[in-house]
Formats: C-alpha cells, structure tokens, sequence
C-alpha cells in the first residue's frame, strides 16, 4: 500500500464543511463525465485552495453501491452495498445517493467555492439530493451543548482505523463512510436537567469527562458506540458538525464517519437503534431523529486518478457537432451509391 495514496479521509477537524450528496443521472453519458472527471477533482482543490493558503481545503469524493457498475469497470469493493435501513425502537432511514463530496476547511467561503466548482464541471450529470453547511460550535460543542469527537483516533491509530490495507488488496488504501442528517428536538432535550442529559451521553456536559462505568447507564450513547473484536477495540474516525436553519426551526448534528470496514459503523447503529441487548436501545433517539441514511466507498486517489487517465473523455455536444461537419462526405455524380469507393476503401484495410 506504500505506493498508494489515499484520499484526505483523516484530514483535520476544521471550523467548516459541506456536505454535499447527489445522484448520478440516467444516461451513460452522465455514468462516462463522472468516470472521466474522477481525476480532476484534486485539481480543482488545488485551483480553489491556492486562493487562501492556510484554509486547509480538502475533498473526500465517495461513491454508493448502485452507481459504482454504471461509473466503473472493475468489479465493486467486497464490502460496498446500500445502506441497511435500520427499524428499532427508531428508525434509521435510508436515501439515495451516489456521490458524496466532503468538503472541509478553515472558512466557509474556500467550501463554499468549491462546491460550486464541483457542480460546474459536472454539469447535468449530477443531481444534488441533500446539501448541509456545518460549523464548529464554540469549543467542538454539538448544538445539544456536548463536545463531539473526544474520542477520535490520531495520527496512525487514525490511519489503522479507515484506510484498508491487505483484507482487500484490490483497494488498499480505500474507506468506507456512512453519513446521516440528524435532527434534534431542542426543547424536549433542553427541559431535561444536565444531569439526566449526561446520563444519555455518557460524559459530563462542561468538563466532557467519561462518566465512570459504575454510574453510566449501558444505554449511554458512548457506551453503545463502543465496539470490541477479540478484546480490540474497533475505532472509526468522525468528522461530524452541526448545521441549523433557525428561521426554520432546525437544529441537528450531521454524523460522518470513517472506516476501512462499514460492518464496524452498523454494528454502533445496531447497538443505537436495535439496543444491545435488543430493547436497550440509545436514548438520544428519542431526542435526535435520523433523516438520511447513505454509505460509500471512498477510492485511493490512486484509483481515481489511474481510472481517469484509462478513459477517453467524451467530446461534447459542440464537438460531436464539429466533427460531423468536418467528416468528408462521399459523393457521385453517376447516380451510384458510391458501392465501388467503399471496396477500394476495405481492400487497403
């Protein structure tokens, strides 16, 4: 995998971010500009980036289960498929998409751009399904007033977590990503005392320590989203913020998370949905409601860009049309249909 670059999945935390989900078109020709223009994306960052040096501008594009055939040639990573809805005590939902752009950087502006920049190279063979704007809040703060992401790993714990290596040599140096759209109800949340609020958690609510074992409820988010393989723990790397629409009432928490296996971010859903044990299940969801639900690959960018330079770009509709003016075209002036020209042209073939 040494040669193999992955793309910025463990970029670090910024104050802002797009998240930006769109379907591909119907039409091979829409399938074609996606696969072609995969390589580009890089590019457009550094174009954009140059701008503002120290915004830390950086693009993750992912891609879903039903578009990956359309797009691609090669067969699908072993572990890409829809996101698995999810029906418990609540339900997590599932929505269409086929493209995931992640857009992180100091300012809103650099992101802002962009996406902009992002839509207009891909022209109609996108369509945007959902666009959320995210902001850090004060020190890390979710709008329910939590730190979010105390227990992110770092560096090469952060690495381990997301990247895949060997158990699916063919993508090494890939992820996997689920994103979800939240929405919170902020005056049931805010009428419960701090105390009952730090239970649900799991962490106390200003200093953001983890509640001790002996006093934190099993159904504690924290506790439900703690996941173990042989005595390991199974980390994924969050990258989630908060978004809003005051004028509407909205408050909620975008969740993204990283992994190089996405069996590891549904079982944490499992745990929050279904319970563990079934029944025991996170009281957050009775405050928080899931309105999205959508997993990705997220390809090297060794892939992307090796996949762009196989593929001829498709000319234009201007360029088709240049070209058939500029085609010679057979005439005869006996009447013929020109039957002769053609076996002159075959026998020099």
């Amino acid at each position: 995998m040494s040669s193999t670059l992955p793309q910025a999945v463990d970029a670090q935390l910024t104050r802002a971010a797009i998240f930006l989900v769109a379907t591909v078109n119907a039409g091979s020709e829409h399938a074609a500009a996606v696969s072609t223009l995969c390589g580009d994306l890089p590019a457009l960052v550094r174009a954009v980036g140059f701008r503002v040096p120290n915004g830390r501008l950086s693009c993750v594009m992912g891609l879903g289960s039903d578009v990956w055939d359309r797009v691609f040639t090669v067969p699908k990573p072993k572990d890409l498929h829809p996101f698995r809805e999810i029906r418990g005590r609540h339900h997590a939902v599932a929505t269409p998409g086929d493209v995931l752009f992640h857009i992180r950087a100091a300012r809103m502006d650099l992101c802002f751009e962009l996406a902009a920049q992002i839509m207009s190279r891909f022209g109609d063979a996108l369509s945007a399904t959902d666009e959320v704007h995210g902001f850090s809040y004060f020190d890390e703060r979710d709008v329910l007033g939590f730190v979010d992401g105390t227990e992110n790993p770092v560096d090469q714990a952060a690495v381990d977590a997301t990247i895949i290596g060997e158990e699916d040599a063919a993508f090494a140096g890939g992820s996997y990503v689920i994103v979800q759209k939240y929405l919170h109800d902020m005056a049931a949340w805010n009428a419960l005392p701090v105390e009952t609020q730090e239970r649900i958690i799991g962490r106390t609510k200003l200093s953001d320590i983890e509640l001790d074992d002996a006093v934190k409820p099993t159904s504690a988010h924290n506790a439900l989203t703690s996941i173990e393989e042989n005595g390991q723990p199974l980390e994924i790397l969050r990258d989630n913020m908060p978004f809003g629409d005051v004028g509407k009432g909205e408050f909620g928490t975008y969740f993204i998370g990283y992994a190089r296996s996405p069996k590891r971010i549904e079982q944490m859903l499992e745990n929050m949905f279904i319970g563990r044990p079934p029944g025991n299940y996170d009281r957050l969801l009775d405050f928080s409601r899931a309105v999205t639900g959508t997993l990705f690959f997220v390809p090297s960018a060794t892939f992307l860009e090796t996949v762009a330079t196989a593929i001829s770009p498709l000319p234009t509709a201007t360029e088709r049309e240049d070209q058939a003016r500029s085609r010679p075209r057979s005439s005869s002036t006996d009447g013929s249909l020109g039957i002769g020209s053609l076996k002159k042209e075959a026998g020099h073939e």
